[in-house]
């Protein structure tokens, strides 16, 4: 990989079902952004990650699984890449899926750092699918885990149905509000968009 004075260490992680017709030459294309970063000339060059405890770009198959756990050097020029790499992996998903990004902010020592001084590590978390509904159930699926965990601090599993329920209400709308802009040939309302935050301290790394 080539780019040795990267702002970023920036790592890509998720797990996407395949359509079973799809073949490795057809995900080789669709990851072609990917693999371009990193200055590779294909997809094999590039599937092994910089780091050796990540499995890298796998794919498996036998279950039609695209499996992600790979690091990559770069810059936020990478985001331009991942709008690429989404659209593309909406052709070959069987069914929705959330693909985690996270920049490390490779010139800052947590050490060395003036006081009060924070990195400018990011967090992002997309979305592919077959199709608007696939993507909008992967959303909502992880919204009520996210919202489960939370509030399980305080009430008992039992008691949160109704909160379930209010984010299916929430979603159903969405849902209805994107078909009916379809119909009518305007931009979807409500239609979301990548989820990011900063702070909380750094995130560590996925090990295997």
């Amino acid at each position: 990989m080539s780019r040795f004075n990267a702002t970023f260490e920036i790592h890509v992680h998720g797990q996407i079902v395949l359509r079973p017709e799809v073949t490795y030459i057809q995900l080789q294309e669709a990851l072609k952004p990917l693999w371009r970063y990193a200055g590779a000339k294909s997809l094999a060059d590039a599937a092994k990650s910089s780091y050796e405890d990540e499995p890298g770009i796998q794919m498996d198959a036998q279950e039609h699984v695209l499996r992600m756990c790979w690091t990559v050097p770069g810059d936020d020029d990478f985001r331009q890449t991942l709008d690429e790499v989404c659209m593309n992996l909406n052709e070959v998903a069987s069914s929705g899926a959330a693909i985690e990004i996270t920049f490390y902010d490779a010139e800052f020592d947590e050490e060395d750092a003036a006081p009060g001084t924070e990195s400018r590590d990011d967090f992002v978390m997309l979305f592919v699918g077959p199709d608007p509904a696939a993507i909008m159930q992967v959303q909502r699926d992880i919204l009520v885990q996210d919202m489960v965990n939370l509030m399980e601090r305080h009430f008992d599993g039992s008691e949160l149905s109704g909160v379930v329920a209010e984010i299916d209400k929430l979603f159903s709308q969405r849902f209805d509000d994107l078909v009916n802009s379809l119909e009518i040939g305007k931009p979807p309302r409500g239609s979301g968009g990548p989820s990011s935050g900063h702070g909380g301290g750094r995130k560590p790394r996925h090990l295997h």
